[in-house]
Protein backbone atom coordinates (compact mmCIF):
# COMPACT_ATOMS: atom_id res chain seq x y z
CA UNK A 1 0.00 0.00 0.00
CA UNK A 2 1.11 3.54 -0.81
CA UNK A 3 0.06 6.51 1.32
CA UNK A 4 0.48 9.90 -0.36
CA UNK A 5 0.86 12.79 2.08
CA UNK A 6 0.13 16.38 1.06
CA UNK A 7 0.70 19.46 3.20
CA UNK A 8 -2.28 21.59 4.16
CA UNK A 9 -2.65 24.75 6.24
CA UNK A 10 -3.69 22.68 9.28
CA UNK A 11 -1.59 19.56 8.78
CA UNK A 12 -1.81 17.00 6.01
CA UNK A 13 -4.16 14.97 3.87
CA UNK A 14 -3.49 11.32 3.09
CA UNK A 15 -4.66 9.28 0.10
CA UNK A 16 -4.15 5.51 -0.07
CA UNK A 17 -3.29 3.55 -3.21
CA UNK A 18 -2.84 -0.17 -3.73
CA UNK A 19 0.32 -1.65 -5.24
CA UNK A 20 -1.06 -1.11 -8.73
CA UNK A 21 -1.45 2.56 -7.82
CA UNK A 22 -5.23 2.44 -7.86
CA UNK A 23 -6.84 4.72 -5.30
CA UNK A 24 -8.34 3.18 -2.16
CA UNK A 25 -11.16 5.07 -0.42
CA UNK A 26 -11.36 8.73 0.49
CA UNK A 27 -8.87 11.18 1.89
CA UNK A 28 -7.86 11.38 5.56
CA UNK A 29 -7.28 14.79 7.11
CA UNK A 30 -4.69 14.80 9.90
CA UNK A 31 -3.83 17.75 12.13
CA UNK A 32 -0.15 18.60 12.50
CA UNK A 33 -0.08 17.63 16.18
CA UNK A 34 -1.70 14.28 15.43
CA UNK A 35 0.45 13.34 12.46
CA UNK A 36 3.25 11.41 14.27
CA UNK A 37 0.81 9.19 16.17
CA UNK A 38 -1.27 8.65 13.02
CA UNK A 39 1.82 7.67 11.01
CA UNK A 40 2.99 5.35 13.78
CA UNK A 41 -0.35 3.53 13.83
CA UNK A 42 -0.47 3.10 10.07
CA UNK A 43 3.19 2.03 9.95
CA UNK A 44 2.07 -1.31 11.41
CA UNK A 45 0.58 -2.05 7.97
CA UNK A 46 4.01 -1.50 6.36
CA UNK A 47 2.94 1.13 3.81
CA UNK A 48 5.26 2.98 1.49
CA UNK A 49 4.95 6.66 2.41
CA UNK A 50 4.86 9.03 -0.55
CA UNK A 51 5.81 12.66 -0.02
CA UNK A 52 7.30 15.59 -1.88
CA UNK A 53 10.60 15.72 -0.01
CA UNK A 54 11.78 13.48 2.82
CA UNK A 55 13.56 16.38 4.50
CA UNK A 56 10.21 18.17 4.91
CA UNK A 57 8.48 15.27 6.67
CA UNK A 58 10.78 12.74 8.24
CA UNK A 59 12.82 14.89 10.70
CA UNK A 60 9.62 15.88 12.51
CA UNK A 61 8.53 12.25 12.74
CA UNK A 62 11.94 11.16 14.06
CA UNK A 63 11.85 13.93 16.65
CA UNK A 64 8.51 12.53 17.81
CA UNK A 65 9.98 9.03 18.09
CA UNK A 66 8.49 7.65 14.87
CA UNK A 67 10.57 5.66 12.40
CA UNK A 68 9.15 4.66 9.01
CA UNK A 69 10.19 1.65 7.01
CA UNK A 70 9.77 2.78 3.40
CA UNK A 71 9.03 5.88 1.38
CA UNK A 72 8.90 7.38 -2.10
CA UNK A 73 10.75 10.69 -2.25
CA UNK A 74 9.02 12.32 -5.21
CA UNK A 75 11.65 15.03 -5.66
CA UNK A 76 14.55 12.60 -5.87
CA UNK A 77 12.62 10.14 -8.02
CA UNK A 78 11.50 12.90 -10.40
CA UNK A 79 15.10 13.92 -11.02
CA UNK A 80 15.99 10.35 -12.03
CA UNK A 81 12.91 9.72 -14.18
CA UNK A 82 13.25 13.08 -15.90
CA UNK A 83 16.63 12.22 -17.41
CA UNK A 84 16.79 8.41 -17.50
CA UNK A 85 17.11 6.80 -20.91
CA UNK A 86 14.70 4.12 -19.65
CA UNK A 87 11.86 6.64 -19.29
CA UNK A 88 12.77 9.09 -22.05
CA UNK A 89 9.45 8.63 -23.86
CA UNK A 90 7.27 9.11 -20.78
CA UNK A 91 4.94 12.06 -20.30
CA UNK A 92 6.99 13.05 -17.25
CA UNK A 93 10.24 13.22 -19.23
CA UNK A 94 8.68 15.07 -22.16
CA UNK A 95 6.77 17.67 -20.14
CA UNK A 96 7.94 21.31 -19.89
CA UNK A 97 9.99 22.23 -16.85
CA UNK A 98 7.97 22.69 -13.71
CA UNK A 99 8.43 23.18 -9.97
CA UNK A 100 9.60 19.58 -9.52
CA UNK A 101 12.59 20.34 -11.77
CA UNK A 102 13.95 23.25 -9.74
CA UNK A 103 17.54 22.76 -8.67
CA UNK A 104 16.77 24.10 -5.19
CA UNK A 105 15.32 21.38 -2.93
CA UNK A 106 11.71 21.91 -2.03
CA UNK A 107 12.74 22.23 1.61
CA UNK A 108 14.65 25.43 0.93
CA UNK A 109 11.98 27.30 -1.01
CA UNK A 110 9.38 29.63 0.52
CA UNK A 111 6.13 27.94 1.46
CA UNK A 112 2.59 29.17 2.11
CA UNK A 113 -0.18 26.71 3.00
CA UNK A 114 1.50 23.90 1.12
CA UNK A 115 2.05 25.90 -2.09
CA UNK A 116 5.72 26.19 -2.99
CA UNK A 117 7.07 29.09 -4.99
CA UNK A 118 10.29 29.24 -6.95
CA UNK A 119 13.12 31.58 -6.10
CA UNK A 120 13.33 34.73 -8.18
CA UNK A 121 16.34 33.51 -10.14
CA UNK A 122 14.80 30.14 -11.01
CA UNK A 123 13.43 30.02 -14.56
CA UNK A 124 10.52 27.81 -13.56
CA UNK A 125 7.19 29.62 -13.43
CA UNK A 126 5.70 29.83 -9.94
CA UNK A 127 3.31 26.93 -9.51
CA UNK A 128 1.85 24.80 -6.74
CA UNK A 129 3.05 21.24 -6.39
CA UNK A 130 0.63 18.32 -6.37
CA UNK A 131 2.16 15.16 -4.83
CA UNK A 132 -0.77 13.00 -5.91
CA UNK A 133 -0.55 14.04 -9.57
CA UNK A 134 3.23 13.62 -9.49
CA UNK A 135 2.90 10.18 -7.91
CA UNK A 136 0.54 9.06 -10.67
CA UNK A 137 2.78 10.52 -13.36
CA UNK A 138 5.82 8.75 -11.94
CA UNK A 139 3.91 5.48 -11.79
CA UNK A 140 3.06 5.75 -15.47
CA UNK A 141 6.68 6.51 -16.34
CA UNK A 142 7.87 3.43 -14.46
CA UNK A 143 5.19 1.11 -15.86
CA UNK A 144 5.87 2.20 -19.45
CA UNK A 145 9.67 2.12 -19.15
CA UNK A 146 11.83 -0.41 -20.96
CA UNK A 147 12.70 -2.14 -17.69
CA UNK A 148 10.34 -1.18 -14.85
CA UNK A 149 12.00 -3.52 -12.36
CA UNK A 150 15.39 -1.99 -13.00
CA UNK A 151 14.34 1.65 -12.63
CA UNK A 152 11.97 0.76 -9.80
CA UNK A 153 14.84 -0.67 -7.76
CA UNK A 154 16.84 2.51 -8.27
CA UNK A 155 13.96 4.71 -7.12
CA UNK A 156 13.38 2.54 -4.04
CA UNK A 157 17.09 2.68 -3.18
CA UNK A 158 17.27 6.44 -3.71
CA UNK A 159 14.26 6.98 -1.45
CA UNK A 160 15.73 4.68 1.19
CA UNK A 161 18.86 6.81 1.03
CA UNK A 162 16.75 9.87 1.82
CA UNK A 163 15.45 8.16 4.98
CA UNK A 164 18.97 7.15 5.97
CA UNK A 165 20.30 10.68 5.47
CA UNK A 166 17.64 12.08 7.83
CA UNK A 167 18.29 9.33 10.37
CA UNK A 168 22.03 9.94 10.36
CA UNK A 169 21.51 13.63 11.02
CA UNK A 170 19.00 12.86 13.76
CA UNK A 171 21.28 10.35 15.50
CA UNK A 172 24.45 12.32 14.84
CA UNK A 173 28.02 11.11 14.67
CA UNK A 174 29.26 10.76 18.29
CA UNK A 175 31.97 13.36 18.87
CA UNK A 176 34.14 14.18 21.89
CA UNK A 177 34.92 17.89 22.14
CA UNK A 178 37.69 17.39 24.67
CA UNK A 179 39.43 14.82 22.48
CA UNK A 180 39.16 17.12 19.46
CA UNK A 181 40.61 19.98 21.54
CA UNK A 182 43.52 17.79 22.61
CA UNK A 183 44.23 16.65 19.05
CA UNK A 184 44.27 20.26 17.86
CA UNK A 185 46.53 21.30 20.74
CA UNK A 186 48.98 18.49 19.94
CA UNK A 187 49.17 19.55 16.30
CA UNK A 188 48.72 23.32 16.44
CA UNK A 189 49.39 24.38 20.01
CA UNK A 190 46.96 25.97 22.49
CA UNK A 191 43.73 27.52 21.20
CA UNK A 192 44.72 31.00 19.99
CA UNK A 193 43.13 34.21 21.22
CA UNK A 194 41.32 36.33 18.63
CA UNK A 195 42.81 36.26 15.13
CA UNK A 196 46.38 35.34 16.06
CA UNK A 197 47.96 32.28 14.50
CA UNK A 198 48.24 29.08 16.52
CA UNK A 199 51.68 28.66 18.02
CA UNK A 200 52.74 25.86 15.70
CA UNK A 201 51.82 27.81 12.57
CA UNK A 202 53.60 30.90 13.89
CA UNK A 203 56.75 28.82 14.52
CA UNK A 204 56.62 27.44 10.98
CA UNK A 205 56.14 30.96 9.60
CA UNK A 206 59.20 32.13 11.56
CA UNK A 207 61.19 29.23 10.08
CA UNK A 208 60.09 30.22 6.57
CA UNK A 209 61.08 33.83 7.13
CA UNK A 210 64.49 32.71 8.35
CA UNK A 211 64.92 30.39 5.37
CA UNK A 212 64.23 33.13 2.80
CA UNK A 213 65.87 35.90 4.80
CA UNK A 214 62.79 38.11 4.74
CA UNK A 215 59.69 38.84 6.77
CA UNK A 216 57.74 39.48 3.58
CA UNK A 217 56.35 36.00 3.11
CA UNK A 218 52.66 35.27 3.57
CA UNK A 219 51.79 31.58 3.18
CA UNK A 220 48.07 32.38 3.51
CA UNK A 221 48.08 34.28 0.18
CA UNK A 222 49.09 32.23 -2.89
CA UNK A 223 49.95 35.37 -4.85
CA UNK A 224 52.13 36.85 -2.10
CA UNK A 225 53.73 33.48 -1.40
CA UNK A 226 54.60 33.00 -5.07
CA UNK A 227 56.33 36.41 -5.17
CA UNK A 228 58.29 35.62 -1.98
CA UNK A 229 59.47 32.27 -3.32
CA UNK A 230 60.61 33.85 -6.57
CA UNK A 231 62.45 36.59 -4.68
CA UNK A 232 64.24 33.78 -2.84
CA UNK A 233 65.46 32.46 -6.20
CA UNK A 234 63.01 29.57 -6.61
CA UNK A 235 61.68 28.93 -10.11
CA UNK A 236 58.05 28.12 -9.34
CA UNK A 237 54.91 28.45 -11.46
CA UNK A 238 52.45 27.84 -8.61
CA UNK A 239 52.28 27.15 -4.89
CA UNK A 240 50.68 23.72 -5.28
CA UNK A 241 52.14 21.17 -2.90
CA UNK A 242 53.05 18.65 -5.61
CA UNK A 243 55.18 21.29 -7.36
CA UNK A 244 56.83 22.50 -4.15
CA UNK A 245 57.83 18.92 -3.30
CA UNK A 246 60.06 18.88 -6.40
CA UNK A 247 62.20 21.72 -5.02
CA UNK A 248 65.19 21.62 -2.68
CA UNK A 249 65.36 24.63 -0.38
CA UNK A 250 65.18 25.15 3.41
CA UNK A 251 61.83 26.93 3.08
CA UNK A 252 60.03 23.96 1.49
CA UNK A 253 59.70 21.65 4.52
CA UNK A 254 58.15 24.24 6.88
CA UNK A 255 55.99 25.59 4.05
CA UNK A 256 54.51 22.17 3.25
CA UNK A 257 53.89 21.51 6.92
CA UNK A 258 52.26 24.94 7.27
CA UNK A 259 49.93 24.25 4.33
CA UNK A 260 48.86 20.91 5.79
CA UNK A 261 48.16 22.28 9.26
CA UNK A 262 46.52 25.41 7.88
CA UNK A 263 44.04 23.23 5.99
CA UNK A 264 43.26 21.40 9.22
CA UNK A 265 42.75 24.68 11.08
CA UNK A 266 40.42 26.01 8.40
CA UNK A 267 38.41 22.84 7.81
CA UNK A 268 38.25 21.25 11.27
CA UNK A 269 39.81 23.66 13.74
CA UNK A 270 38.34 25.29 16.83
CA UNK A 271 35.82 27.36 14.88
CA UNK A 272 34.54 24.20 13.18
CA UNK A 273 34.22 22.47 16.53
CA UNK A 274 32.27 25.37 18.05
CA UNK A 275 30.00 25.60 15.00
CA UNK A 276 29.22 22.01 14.11
CA UNK A 277 29.44 19.86 17.24
CA UNK A 278 26.71 20.18 19.86
CA UNK A 279 25.63 17.85 22.67
CA UNK A 280 28.34 15.39 21.74
CA UNK A 281 27.15 14.94 18.16
CA UNK A 282 28.13 16.14 14.68
CA UNK A 283 24.95 16.53 12.61
CA UNK A 284 25.57 17.65 9.03
CA UNK A 285 22.93 17.78 6.31
CA UNK A 286 23.55 14.88 3.94
CA UNK A 287 22.39 15.35 0.35
CA UNK A 288 21.43 12.10 -1.43
CA UNK A 289 21.92 12.34 -5.18
CA UNK A 290 24.02 15.47 -4.71
CA UNK A 291 26.19 14.67 -7.73
CA UNK A 292 25.16 13.73 -11.26
CA UNK A 293 26.36 10.17 -10.66
CA UNK A 294 24.09 9.77 -7.64
CA UNK A 295 26.92 10.17 -5.14
CA UNK A 296 25.99 11.99 -1.95
CA UNK A 297 27.01 15.48 -0.98
CA UNK A 298 26.80 17.33 2.32
CA UNK A 299 25.85 20.85 3.35
CA UNK A 300 28.06 22.31 6.02
CA UNK A 301 30.76 20.88 8.18
CA UNK A 302 32.64 19.01 5.47
CA UNK A 303 31.05 15.71 6.51
CA UNK A 304 32.47 13.89 3.50
CA UNK A 305 36.02 15.07 4.18
CA UNK A 306 36.86 14.22 7.77
CA UNK A 307 40.69 14.19 7.90
CA UNK A 308 42.59 11.51 9.74
CA UNK A 309 43.97 14.06 12.20
CA UNK A 310 40.57 14.48 13.91
CA UNK A 311 38.98 11.06 13.46
CA UNK A 312 40.09 10.12 16.96
CA UNK A 313 37.44 12.53 18.25
CA UNK A 314 34.69 10.30 16.83
CA UNK A 315 34.19 8.20 19.96
CA UNK A 316 31.49 5.64 20.69
CA UNK A 317 29.22 6.17 23.67
CA UNK A 318 29.99 4.17 26.84
CA UNK A 319 28.91 0.57 26.32
CA UNK A 320 28.78 1.07 22.54
CA UNK A 321 31.15 0.47 19.63
CA UNK A 322 31.75 1.94 16.21
CA UNK A 323 31.62 -0.68 13.47
CA UNK A 324 33.50 0.77 10.52
CA UNK A 325 33.14 -0.98 7.17
CA UNK A 326 34.21 -0.23 3.65
CA UNK A 327 33.79 -2.06 0.38
CA UNK A 328 37.12 -3.29 -0.92
CA UNK A 329 38.03 -2.18 -4.47
CA UNK A 330 34.41 -1.28 -5.12
CA UNK A 331 34.63 0.55 -8.45
CA UNK A 332 36.82 -2.08 -10.20
CA UNK A 333 34.42 -4.78 -9.01
CA UNK A 334 31.47 -2.75 -10.23
CA UNK A 335 33.13 -2.52 -13.66
CA UNK A 336 33.63 -6.28 -13.59
CA UNK A 337 29.95 -6.93 -12.96
CA UNK A 338 28.73 -4.23 -15.37
CA UNK A 339 30.75 -5.64 -18.23
CA UNK A 340 30.17 -9.31 -17.42
CA UNK A 341 33.93 -9.85 -17.74
CA UNK A 342 34.32 -13.33 -16.30
CA UNK A 343 38.12 -13.24 -16.50
CA UNK A 344 38.13 -10.20 -14.24
CA UNK A 345 35.52 -11.83 -12.00
CA UNK A 346 37.87 -14.78 -11.58
CA UNK A 347 40.74 -12.43 -10.79
CA UNK A 348 38.57 -10.79 -8.13
CA UNK A 349 37.85 -13.90 -6.10
CA UNK A 350 40.39 -12.60 -3.62
CA UNK A 351 42.29 -9.33 -3.77
CA UNK A 352 41.40 -8.06 -7.25
CA UNK A 353 44.70 -6.31 -7.83
CA UNK A 354 46.66 -9.41 -6.84
CA UNK A 355 44.41 -11.37 -9.19
CA UNK A 356 45.26 -9.02 -12.05
CA UNK A 357 48.95 -9.61 -11.33
CA UNK A 358 48.37 -13.37 -11.29
CA UNK A 359 46.70 -13.11 -14.71
CA UNK A 360 50.00 -11.88 -16.14
CA UNK A 361 48.60 -8.53 -17.26
CA UNK A 362 50.94 -6.48 -15.03
CA UNK A 363 53.92 -7.13 -12.82
CA UNK A 364 52.91 -5.66 -9.47
CA UNK A 365 49.89 -4.82 -7.36
CA UNK A 366 50.76 -1.13 -7.66
CA UNK A 367 50.73 -1.48 -11.46
CA UNK A 368 47.34 -3.21 -11.31
CA UNK A 369 45.86 -0.37 -9.30
CA UNK A 370 47.28 2.29 -11.63
CA UNK A 371 46.05 0.37 -14.67
CA UNK A 372 42.50 0.04 -13.32
CA UNK A 373 42.37 3.70 -12.40
CA UNK A 374 43.55 4.49 -15.91
CA UNK A 375 40.80 2.36 -17.40
CA UNK A 376 38.06 3.96 -15.32
CA UNK A 377 39.29 7.55 -15.57
CA UNK A 378 40.69 7.57 -19.10
CA UNK A 379 44.47 7.60 -18.78
CA UNK A 380 46.22 8.07 -22.13
CA UNK A 381 49.68 8.98 -20.87
CA UNK A 382 51.96 8.13 -17.97
CA UNK A 383 51.95 4.77 -16.23
CA UNK A 384 48.19 4.33 -16.64
CA UNK A 385 48.40 4.84 -20.38
CA UNK A 386 51.42 2.56 -20.68
CA UNK A 387 49.65 -0.29 -18.90
CA UNK A 388 46.33 -0.02 -20.75
CA UNK A 389 47.21 -2.27 -23.75
CA UNK A 390 48.13 -5.19 -21.50
CA UNK A 391 45.02 -4.70 -19.39
CA UNK A 392 42.89 -4.61 -22.54
CA UNK A 393 44.32 -7.91 -23.76
CA UNK A 394 43.75 -9.57 -20.39
CA UNK A 395 40.24 -8.22 -19.76
CA UNK A 396 38.75 -7.18 -23.11
CA UNK A 397 35.10 -7.09 -22.00
CA UNK A 398 35.68 -4.74 -19.07
CA UNK A 399 37.83 -2.34 -21.07
CA UNK A 400 35.44 -2.44 -24.04
CA UNK A 401 32.61 -1.24 -21.80
CA UNK A 402 34.38 1.88 -20.50
CA UNK A 403 35.78 2.61 -23.96
CA UNK A 404 32.27 2.47 -25.44
CA UNK A 405 31.04 4.83 -22.72
CA UNK A 406 33.88 7.22 -23.50
CA UNK A 407 33.12 7.20 -27.24
CA UNK A 408 29.45 7.92 -26.49
CA UNK A 409 30.45 10.91 -24.40
CA UNK A 410 32.76 12.19 -27.12
CA UNK A 411 29.77 12.15 -29.48
CA UNK A 412 27.73 14.14 -26.98
CA UNK A 413 25.50 11.20 -26.04
CA UNK A 414 24.22 10.08 -22.66
CA UNK A 415 25.23 6.87 -20.87
CA UNK A 416 23.26 4.95 -18.26
CA UNK A 417 24.12 3.08 -15.08
CA UNK A 418 23.08 -0.48 -14.31
CA UNK A 419 19.81 0.56 -12.67
CA UNK A 420 18.93 3.44 -14.97
CA UNK A 421 20.47 6.76 -13.89
CA UNK A 422 21.55 8.56 -17.07
CA UNK A 423 24.31 11.12 -17.44
CA UNK A 424 23.49 14.73 -18.29
CA UNK A 425 24.08 15.87 -21.85
CA UNK A 426 26.78 18.46 -22.54
CA UNK A 427 25.62 22.07 -22.73
CA UNK A 428 25.00 24.32 -25.70
CA UNK A 429 28.50 25.80 -25.61
CA UNK A 430 29.93 22.29 -25.98
CA UNK A 431 27.72 21.53 -28.96
CA UNK A 432 28.36 24.87 -30.62
CA UNK A 433 32.12 24.32 -30.48
CA UNK A 434 31.80 20.81 -31.89
CA UNK A 435 29.56 21.99 -34.74
CA UNK A 436 31.76 24.96 -35.55
CA UNK A 437 34.89 22.80 -35.66
CA UNK A 438 33.19 20.19 -37.85
CA UNK A 439 31.72 22.75 -40.29
CA UNK A 440 34.59 25.02 -41.16
CA UNK A 441 36.94 25.34 -38.24
CA UNK A 442 40.60 26.22 -38.07
CA UNK A 443 43.08 23.65 -36.85
CA UNK A 444 43.15 25.41 -33.48
CA UNK A 445 39.37 25.22 -33.25
CA UNK A 446 39.34 21.55 -34.22
CA UNK A 447 42.03 20.85 -31.64
CA UNK A 448 39.98 22.61 -28.97
CA UNK A 449 36.89 20.62 -29.98
CA UNK A 450 38.78 17.33 -29.79
CA UNK A 451 40.06 18.19 -26.33
CA UNK A 452 36.57 19.14 -25.21
CA UNK A 453 35.13 15.90 -26.59
CA UNK A 454 37.80 13.79 -24.87
CA UNK A 455 37.11 15.56 -21.59
CA UNK A 456 33.40 14.76 -21.79
CA UNK A 457 34.28 11.21 -22.78
CA UNK A 458 36.31 10.83 -19.60
CA UNK A 459 33.24 11.96 -17.67
CA UNK A 460 30.92 9.40 -19.28
CA UNK A 461 33.58 6.68 -19.04
CA UNK A 462 33.63 7.08 -15.28
CA UNK A 463 29.92 7.90 -14.93
CA UNK A 464 28.74 4.35 -15.56
CA UNK A 465 31.18 2.96 -12.98
CA UNK A 466 30.85 5.61 -10.29
CA UNK A 467 27.09 5.86 -10.77
CA UNK A 468 26.57 2.11 -10.50
CA UNK A 469 28.85 2.02 -7.46
CA UNK A 470 26.59 4.65 -5.89
CA UNK A 471 23.59 2.41 -6.63
CA UNK A 472 25.31 -0.56 -5.02
CA UNK A 473 26.10 1.51 -1.92
CA UNK A 474 22.47 2.64 -1.66
CA UNK A 475 21.23 -0.95 -1.89
CA UNK A 476 23.85 -1.99 0.66
CA UNK A 477 22.74 0.65 3.14
CA UNK A 478 19.04 0.10 2.51
CA UNK A 479 19.38 -3.61 3.21
CA UNK A 480 21.59 -2.95 6.21
CA UNK A 481 19.12 -0.43 7.62
CA UNK A 482 16.38 -3.05 7.81
CA UNK A 483 18.71 -5.68 9.21
CA UNK A 484 19.95 -3.37 11.98
CA UNK A 485 16.39 -2.56 13.01
CA UNK A 486 15.65 -6.24 13.52
CA UNK A 487 18.71 -6.90 15.69
CA UNK A 488 17.20 -5.55 18.91
CA UNK A 489 14.28 -3.67 20.41
CA UNK A 490 13.86 -0.14 21.68
CA UNK A 491 13.74 3.25 20.03
CA UNK A 492 15.73 4.13 16.95
CA UNK A 493 18.76 5.50 18.85
CA UNK A 494 18.70 2.53 21.26
CA UNK A 495 19.25 0.07 18.41
CA UNK A 496 22.30 -0.22 16.15
CA UNK A 497 22.07 2.55 13.56
CA UNK A 498 24.03 4.16 10.76
CA UNK A 499 25.84 7.36 11.68
CA UNK A 500 28.18 8.00 8.73
CA UNK A 501 28.44 7.26 5.03
CA UNK A 502 31.13 8.15 2.50
CA UNK A 503 30.75 6.59 -0.97
CA UNK A 504 31.90 3.07 -0.05
CA UNK A 505 32.34 3.34 3.71
CA UNK A 506 29.84 3.32 6.56
CA UNK A 507 29.95 3.60 10.34
CA UNK A 508 27.37 1.89 12.53
CA UNK A 509 26.99 2.93 16.17
CA UNK A 510 26.04 -0.23 18.03
CA UNK A 511 25.74 -1.59 21.56
CA UNK A 512 28.97 -3.45 22.24
CA UNK A 513 27.12 -6.75 22.74
CA UNK A 514 25.76 -6.53 19.20
CA UNK A 515 28.95 -5.47 17.41
CA UNK A 516 29.74 -8.92 16.03
CA UNK A 517 26.17 -9.31 14.79
CA UNK A 518 26.45 -5.94 13.04
CA UNK A 519 29.60 -7.13 11.25
CA UNK A 520 27.70 -10.18 10.01
CA UNK A 521 24.80 -8.05 8.81
CA UNK A 522 27.15 -5.68 7.01
CA UNK A 523 28.63 -8.56 5.04
CA UNK A 524 25.29 -10.18 4.28
CA UNK A 525 23.83 -6.86 3.12
CA UNK A 526 26.81 -6.32 0.79
CA UNK A 527 26.33 -9.72 -0.83
CA UNK A 528 22.59 -9.10 -1.11
CA UNK A 529 23.19 -5.73 -2.83
CA UNK A 530 25.35 -7.45 -5.44
CA UNK A 531 22.65 -10.03 -6.17
CA UNK A 532 19.92 -7.38 -6.37
CA UNK A 533 21.76 -5.32 -8.96
CA UNK A 534 23.70 -7.93 -10.95
CA UNK A 535 21.80 -11.15 -10.45
CA UNK A 536 23.86 -14.31 -10.85
CA UNK A 537 27.01 -12.59 -12.14
CA UNK A 538 29.80 -14.20 -10.05
CA UNK A 539 31.31 -10.99 -8.69
CA UNK A 540 32.17 -10.76 -5.03
CA UNK A 541 31.79 -7.56 -3.02
CA UNK A 542 33.93 -8.15 0.07
CA UNK A 543 34.03 -5.58 2.83
CA UNK A 544 36.61 -4.88 5.50
CA UNK A 545 35.39 -4.18 9.01
CA UNK A 546 36.80 -2.85 12.25
CA UNK A 547 35.08 -2.76 15.63
CA UNK A 548 36.59 0.18 17.49
CA UNK A 549 36.04 2.68 20.25
CA UNK A 550 37.03 5.62 18.07
CA UNK A 551 37.18 6.20 14.32
CA UNK A 552 40.90 6.92 14.43
CA UNK A 553 41.55 3.29 15.37
CA UNK A 554 39.87 1.96 12.23
CA UNK A 555 42.65 2.73 9.75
Amino acid sequence: MYVVLTRTARGATALRFDDSRARLGGADAIATAELPAWVERLEREHPRWVWDDTTRWYPHLLAAGVRVGRCVDLRLCHAILRTSALTAESALARAPRGPWDAATPLLERPETHGVLFELDDDPVIDAPIDPVAEFVLQGEAIADSEQPGRIGLLLAAESAGALIACEMKFAGLPWKNDVHERLLADLLGPRPVGVERPARLQKLLDDMRLAVGSTEINPDSPADLLKALRRAGLDVASTRSWELKQLSHPVIAPLLEYKKLSRLLTANGWNWLDTWVADGRFRPDYVPGGAATGRWGANGGGALQLPKQVRGAVVADPGWKLVVADAAQLEPRILTALSGDRRMAEAGRGDLYEGIVASGAVKSRADAKVAMLGAMYGATAGEGGRLMPALTRAFPDAIAMVEAAARAGERGESVTTQLGRSSPLPGEDWRELQESAAADGTEALRRAARGQARSWGRFTRNFIVQGTAAEWALCWMAGLRGRLWELSGGSFVERPHLVFFLHDEVIVHAPAALADSVVEQLRDAAAEAGRLIFGAMPVQFPITTAVVDDYGQAK
